[in-house]
């Protein structure tokens, strides 16, 4: 059994459907939540599937020693970001090479990079006229949104749609192939 540790900021509804999608599985379990975020909704979310979750702060992310402790005695098989908005520190990607993936909310490379994240990304598709959006599952490197990219998923972006509207029908390609990617890269097909 493989162990996922999900960093989250936010809602966690992302984490939501991972933590759903990983509690009936042979394959795999979400054995802790971090966040950097005391309001941050994915904490009651964790609670509510009885998982731990555990408070960060930025200063721990800059001298991440004892968070690499804490990764290591999860025994830690595959790091998911789901909406954390911290870029990670280079001694943790030493720690877990190719072991980090982040989902970002638009075809990468387009609309990558740092603040770059919820309706800044939609706004700037639309604001640029692209004729399709969607998400990016990456693997986590040195710089924002710049890993290999695992997984694309795309759709079309109309002529009358808002940040909103865009940002609510990725979000559903989000929740759809996320938990599945996460899945076929613990069982190795990807």
């Amino acid at each position: 059994m493989k162990n996922i540790v999900i960093f989250a900021s936010g809602g966690g509804s992302n984490a939501e459907k991972i933590m759903g999608f990983f509690a009936q599985s042979d394959v795999a379990k979400v054995t802790l939540i971090i966040s950097n975020n005391t309001n941050a909704g994915v904490l009651q979310k964790a609670n509510r599937f009885g998982i731990e979750s555990h408070l960060i702060s930025n200063d721990d992310l800059k001298s991440p020693t004892e968070l690499i402790e804490i990764l290591a005695e999860k025994k830690t098989d595959l790091i998911v970001l789901a909406g954390f908005l911290r870029k990670i520190h280079g001694e943790i990607l030493r720690k877990f090479p190719n072991k980090i993936i982040n989902i970002h909310p638009a075809l990468l490379p387009k609309y990558g990079g740092k603040g770059m994240h919820g309706k800044h990304v939609h706004q700037a598709v639309i604001d640029h006229q692209e004729k399709e959006s969607g998400i990016s599952i990456h693997y986590v490197n040195e710089n924002y949104d710049e890993g290999a990219i695992i997984y694309q998923a795309k759709c079309a972006v109309k002529k009358t749609d808002t940040a909103d509207s865009l940002a609510a029908r990725v979000l559903e390609l989000e929740h759809e192939h996320f938990p599945r990617i996460i899945n076929e890269i613990l069982i190795g097909h990807r």
